[in-house]
């Protein structure tokens, strides 16, 4: 930013600059030219022609210089066939005058004839009553004042220039810096929540990084609802395997008989239990992505399709909308879907309907599962959310289909609520996930 501003500033400074002075320059000669030709045309209006046909004034030149030898402004009047007539100050030199040419109106040209003295020139050619001769009168005035005053004026540009720069550059670096202020405060705070333990900025800033101070707020907060998934993922996982292993445990101290068969029996109940945990494991390191999506219906199906087989008397139902996508993996909406459909062939009289919401403006997508089994009394249903819990133990299951459900839904925003079927009379399980943006 800072070279940036002062590419800038140099850039702008100097045509600026260029610009100025050669507006600055003009003016000067200009002003330089028009008094030239205001003693051109005092010359002229003097100007008459004595009784031998030469020119003489009737008053004298206003100047004084004119009469001062090398003075530096000097008057001299030409004629073709007739002697130069130049003023006092040309001493003992003339102007040689660039001839041959009638200049109606005033010339003005530049001539180094006088060695260390440019001169800066205006002639006019005047044709006088009562003379046939074609007089040239001319001015000349020496540029040392000129280029003195060009001098001056761009000495004054320069350092007035290079002032004005490094004040702007300052500026420029100020004002960087100062607009930076807030980035280092949060550097700052960030250097904070990492030595001191604090979760979050809370430093007064700007409104204008206010709104990047609370992303990283929510990042620092989503950040702890991981660490604090991750540790409760843990605590569960280690609770779930405690029980198994401490009746390995005993087994084996007791030698028991049957110890073969309890070995078998839990590790396959630690087995059970490390899939789910794996499975909600999965799902959030998924969700972290940010841009998961699937089609309902295509999910529903292809579980329809794999349960029907372990199925084959009861009947499925698909309907609602085909284009419904939400913002979850394919892998884990299909897990969902096998957990309540399974269940509800399992337990239901032989009929299981899937049907999907078709609202499009919903912010959220409703899917709804239900069966014509005996369903589950209200003041049961939420203990089918514990990990393990089973109504019915007569029938082969593990007791984690909607403790999977319940939490790979919660783990993408969503929410899962049991209530009874109109239609079908058994369980309806009802699934709410978030619409793809």
């Amino acid at each position: 930013m800072i070279v940036i501003a002062a590419g800038w500033i140099s850039i702008l400074l100097l045509l600026g600059g260029v610009a100025l002075d050669r507006t600055l320059s003009a003016l000067v000669a200009n002003q330089f030219d028009e008094q030239l030709q205001y003693n051109l045309t005092a010359m002229i209006a003097s100007a008459e022609l004595d009784p031998y046909g030469d020119v003489w004034f009737n008053r004298t030149l206003a100047d004084q210089r004119f009469l001062e030898p090398n003075s530096g402004l000097y008057w001299q009047i030409s004629g073709q066939g007739r002697d130069d007539y130049p003023s006092r100050s040309l001493w003992d030199r003339t102007l040689d005058l660039e001839g041959g040419h009638a200049d109606l109106a005033p010339h003005y040209y530049n001539s180094n004839q006088f060695p260390g003295e440019p001169l800066r020139v205006v002639e006019r050619t005047i044709h006088l009553p009562g003379s046939a001769t074609r007089w040239q009168f001319a001015v000349a005035g020496a540029r040392a004042e000129l280029d003195g005053q060009l001098a001056d004026i761009r000495a004054i540009l320069i350092w007035s220039f290079a002032v004005l720069g490094i004040g702007l550059f300052l500026m420029a670096m100020l004002q960087t810096w100062y607009g930076l202020g807030p980035l280092r405060r949060v550097r700052r705070a960030i250097a904070r929540i990492r030595t001191t333990g604090h979760n979050r900025v809370t430093d007064p800033l700007p409104q204008e990084v206010q709104p990047m101070v609370e992303e990283l707020n929510a990042l620092l907060a989503h950040s702890d609802r991981q660490a604090e998934e991750a540790r409760t993922h843990a605590g569960n996982l280690a609770h779930a395997l405690k029980t198994p292993l401490t009746v390995l445990t005993n087994a084996a101290s007791a030698e028991a008989p049957d110890l073969g068969h309890t070995v078998l029996r839990e590790a396959g109940v630690m087995r059970r239990q490390v899939d789910h945990h794996l499975a909600r494991a999965r799902a959030v390191g998924r969700r972290a992505v940010g841009l998961s999506r699937a089609n309902v219906m295509e999910s529903a199906r292809a579980v329809e399709r794999a349960v029907s087989r372990l199925y084959p008397a009861v009947r499925f139902d698909l309907a609602g909308s085909a284009d419904a996508q939400v913002a979850i993996e394919r892998q884990d909406l299909e897990e969902i879907f096998g957990n309540l459909v399974e269940n509800a062939a399992k337990y239901g009289g032989g009929s299981v309907f899937v049907t999907v919401d078709a609202d499009p403006q919903a912010p959220l997508c409703a899917i709804w599962v239900e069966d014509d089994g005996l369903g589950i009394p209200p003041e049961q249903r939420g203990k089918l959310f514990a990990r393990g819990a089973r109504l019915d133990t007569e029938k082969p299951g593990t007791g984690l289909g909607l403790a999977i459900v319940r939490d790979v839904v919660g783990i993408y925003g969503g929410e899962v609520e049991l209530g009874e079927s109109e239609d079908l009379g058994g369980l309806l399980v009802t699934v709410t996930l978030p619409r793809v943006a």
